[in-house]
């Protein structure tokens, strides 16, 4: 039940394969994150876009999923949802969730485009080539991941902090950063090891802590499509080598 003060929140998110089911949609699961973290009563709707229901023509026309139903209002906009949400669910009763350091914002930017090109190219030639592109931004994120930011770092403290072990991208916490870089991160490591049988190095140690630390927390692995579903989803987007 919502109290008085909380207007009823309705997600619709992409629906997988059986048209029930969470389906591949980075964005989807961003939204749902948020609204997990921000500890918010809210329904989840999957919505079957074969089937285009009547849901979407009355709710939100020609839009795709995610959408939001805030009280009356719909939101179709992914990063204006986000931006409504922070504003709506704010502190004191509900947590901030945007990040401190504006660089956790833009960590691991250019890992999806990198990925989407390795991933999309059909000439064997130039496989490594893309393969190290990827790999290089992997490890500009691995870098950032295990670099201290400024609140790990005690001024009056003889030792330097050379290296951080902090879980998420912009300390202990999951923060709007997080929601938004790992779907993608997630369905990267899905898709090169089905389909080019490529795994994220373990040498990238903070990466991994990242990853692991991740998907420990059920506001991100409960939110994420079933391999399958990344499978089917990019089973016509990857090039074969030939």
């Amino acid at each position: 039940m919502c109290d008085d003060s909380q207007p009823e929140v309705e997600l619709f998110v992409k629906a997988g394969s059986d048209g029930q089911s969470i389906g591949n949609c980075p964005f989807s699961q961003r939204l749902f994150m948020v609204l997990w973290l921000k500890g918010v009563t809210f329904n989840v709707t999957t919505v079957d876009m074969k089937r285009k229901p009547d849901i979407l023509k009355d709710l939100a026309p020609g839009a795709q999923p995610p959408f939001l139903l805030y009280g009356r209002e719909v939101k179709t906009d992914t990063n204006k949802i986000e931006e409504f949400l922070e504003e709506h669910l704010s502190p004191p009763k509900y947590p901030r969730l945007a990040a401190r350091n504006p660089e956790s914002n833009t960590a691991g930017m250019d890992v999806f485009s990198k990925f989407s090109a390795y991933i999309k190219n059909s000439n064997p030639g130039m496989n490594d080539n893309l393969e190290k592109g990827l790999l290089k931004a992997l490890k500009k994120l691995d870098d950032y991941l295990g670099s201290p930011l400024p609140d790990e770092i005690d001024e009056n403290s003889a030792d330097d902090v050379t290296t951080s072990t902090r879980p998420f991208l912009d300390g202990q916490e999951l923060t709007l950063a997080d929601c938004n870089l790992l779907p993608k991160l997630h369905i990267v490591k899905v898709v090169c090891e089905k389909y080019r049988g490529f795994t994220i190095p373990r040498t990238l140690a903070s990466l991994w802590r990242y990853l692991d630390a991740a998907y420990a927390r059920e506001e991100f692995s409960s939110t994420c499509p079933s391999d399958n579903e990344i499978h089917i989803a990019y089973a016509t987007v990857v090039k074969a080598l030939k």
